[in-house]
């Protein structure tokens, strides 16, 4: 299934960010993030390969507006070279009149536990075929696409950066800048978000001295959610780790302000969580608001008046 990534209301918002299929993530479904176009296309085939394997739904998640609105030139392969390289569809689950059986039945105690683990022993299966069908497809269409993770200048990193999604591609043009500067710093692209492939995260930023994960979406009273799996994944290993919040309901993530928070993260002077271009002017407006006054009205409403956005219309 395509996931065009936007943001979750309340309030609506239909620009991008990660949180509508960051919140399925316990569902079972795998998550494959593409970073341009391309990488969504190949993801695309691949996906069919490893759902069929395993009969598990696969999100192929491209970023809304971003990609899913954008024109980008592609390698398109045949019809002919897509069927050579996905096998003859048969399906593990069929219906057929002559031996009608019941599919998604109520399950009580005695077996839940068991189909809940069975989706999860798939999806540890699916951490070692998401490479190996990589590489498959890499000896077919000549690409090197998909796969777990993707690292970029690594070899020396002090400081690596983890993200997701189409971000990447400004994460590395600020990079190239910053090492063009004598800084030590590099990338780690997650591609499989779930099933969260622990092992090939900690081997990959096992040289660092930190680590900076960029959300695009946040768990509200608690903070990062990639940051959270990328903690468990260097469990026991000594590095200093920090999570900025960055893109949320489509606001831009510029060269600019990755320069300047990147800057001060290199050298560990950034807050555990920070969130990337917040307007705390604004923010501490509101808190003053309703600490002054107890019916103090919409916190939405009341932010795009503060901004000047014309989206708020004054009913008399």
């Amino acid at each position: 299934m395509t996931v065009a990534n936007r943001a979750l209301g309340a309030p609506i918002n239909i620009w991008n960010d990660h949180s509508d299929s960051i919140s399925q993530r316990d569902s079972g479904w795998i998550q494959l993030f593409a970073e341009n176009n391309q990488e969504a296309l190949d993801l695309h085939i691949q996906a069919f390969k490893l759902a069929e394997e395993l009969s598990l739904p696969v999100m192929v998640c491209m970023d809304g507006f971003i990609l899913t609105h954008a024109y980008e030139r592609v390698d398109m392969p045949t019809q002919e070279q897509v069927d050579a390289f996905l096998p003859p569809y048969e399906p593990r689950q069929v219906l057929d009149p002559a031996d009608p059986v019941s599919i998604g039945a109520m399950v009580g105690p005695e077996a839940f536990t068991e189909v809940r683990y069975l989706e999860h022993e798939k999806q540890m299966r699916a951490l070692g075929l998401i490479p190996e069908i990589a590489e498959q497809f890499k000896a077919g269409f000549g690409r090197d696409s998909g796969g777990l993770v993707r690292g970029y200048c690594l070899e020396d990193a002090e400081t690596v950066v983890v993200a997701m999604g189409s971000v990447l591609g400004t994460i590395k043009d600020t990079v190239d800048e910053m090492r063009e500067q004598g800084i030590k710093i590099g990338v780690l692209g997650v591609i499989s978000f779930r099933p969260f492939p622990l092992e090939a995260v900690r081997a990959a930023l096992q040289g660092a001295k930190r680590v900076v994960v960029l959300e695009k979406t946040f768990a509200v009273g608690i903070g990062g959610i990639l940051a959270t799996d990328v903690r468990t994944a260097m469990d026991g290993v000594e590095i200093s780790d920090y999570t900025v919040v960055a893109g949320l309901g489509g606001r831009p993530i510029t060269k600019q302000s990755l320069h300047a928070y990147f800057a001060k993260a290199v050298r560990d002077d950034v807050p555990a969580l920070s969130f990337l271009d917040l307007d705390w002017n604004i923010v501490n407006k509101q808190l003053e608001r309703e600490r002054q006054k107890r019916r103090s009205g919409p916190v939405a409403e009341n932010i795009l008046r503060d901004v000047g956005s014309s989206h708020v219309v004054q009913h008399s």
